[in-house]
């Protein structure tokens, strides 16, 4: 699950400077502040970590759908040593396009402007320690040896109310995914459909844990290979459409399916027509990109 593979240089590593260079403007993370050791990040508000990373390694969860951040906890404990930045892959589509995500849970390390990928899913809590052991001395190899105040991001007493906790069976299938194991998950998110057919959330859950189980399996470079070579064919933009989603490419998958629904048979149509919507659950219903391509299916349909 885990193979960071942490060498003597960044020699090969992903170029972010384009995204960095598009987004100069200062900006401001959704939650956290400018001294927190975890931080919301997104397209605009990278830029500033990025920065930091030259003197502090950042690690970046990126995550998406039912499945939240978990590593806060474990990097706070580092005491200022690390930076943790969550990206939610629905909103932060260029991040993760840049980034080369192709599944959630997905984590990186940011050492002097560079990524490096540290692994997919969330292993447990020893491996984490044990890779980022690894990061610090990696960081330290490249020249990166600062540090953050702990104490800045000590939240404040009365500052904002808990969360409420997640109801039980929602609460079994994110323990789930945090562990990987996604028939568990799958489950869970059945069951609490079978008790409350109107539950969003579950539905949610459900269609992003199906999503993920049918990308797990997938060659990425044969599939788009594939597609490449035979665009018409429905099987093969319905993979590649699912590799798009699980990447964070919301709107390269839409646009995939859209483009070849008028020219497919009845029975395609109709698998289209169930990923889509599929996929709009997986979004949510009110996000402008799903309103889109709503809009466009009603039109091919009728």
């Amino acid at each position: 699950m885990s193979d960071p593979r942490l060498g003597p240089a960044l020699a090969g590593a992903v170029d972010l400077s384009g995204l960095v260079n598009k987004n100069q403007a200062p900006s401001t993370p959704s939650s956290g502040n400018a001294d927190s050791l975890v931080r919301d990040v997104d397209d605009r508000s990278i830029a500033a970590l990025v920065e930091l990373s030259r003197t502090v390694p950042v690690i970046l969860e990126v995550y998406g759908g039912e499945v939240q951040p978990v590593l806060g906890p474990i990097i706070e404990s580092y005491q200022g040593r690390f930076v943790l930045g969550t990206v939610r892959g629905e909103s932060s589509p260029e991040l993760v396009r840049a980034l080369q995500i192709e599944g959630i849970p997905t984590v990186l390390a940011l050492i002097g402007g560079q990524p490096v990928p540290l692994f997919k899913g969330i292993p447990a809590e020893q491996e984490v320690r044990a890779i980022l052991d690894q990061v610090l001395t990696f960081a330290q190899e490249n020249g990166v040896t600062g540090q953050v105040d702990p104490g800045a991001s000590a939240p404040e007493e009365d500052s904002e109310p808990q969360e409420a906790p997640l109801p039980p069976l929602h609460q079994e299938a994110f323990d789930a995914l945090t562990r990987n194991d996604l028939p568990a998950a799958k489950a869970a998110y059945e069951k609490a459909l079978q008790e409350s057919p109107a539950d969003a959330d579950a539905a949610a859950g459900l269609a992003q844990v199906e999503l993920l189980e049918r990308a797990r399996s997938l060659d990425a470079e044969a599939v788009r290979r594939s597609a490449a070579d035979d665009s018409g064919n429905a099987d093969h933009a319905l993979a590649v459409a699912d590799l798009d989603m699980s990447g964070g490419h919301i709107e390269d998958a839409f646009v995939r399916l859209l483009g070849i629904f008028a020219s497919a048979s009845d029975e395609d149509k109709e698998r289209i027509r169930e990923r889509l919507l599929s996929y709009f659950t997986i979004v949510g219903q009110a996000a402008p990109e799903v309103k889109k391509a709503r809009t466009q299916l009603a039109s091919l349909m009728f």
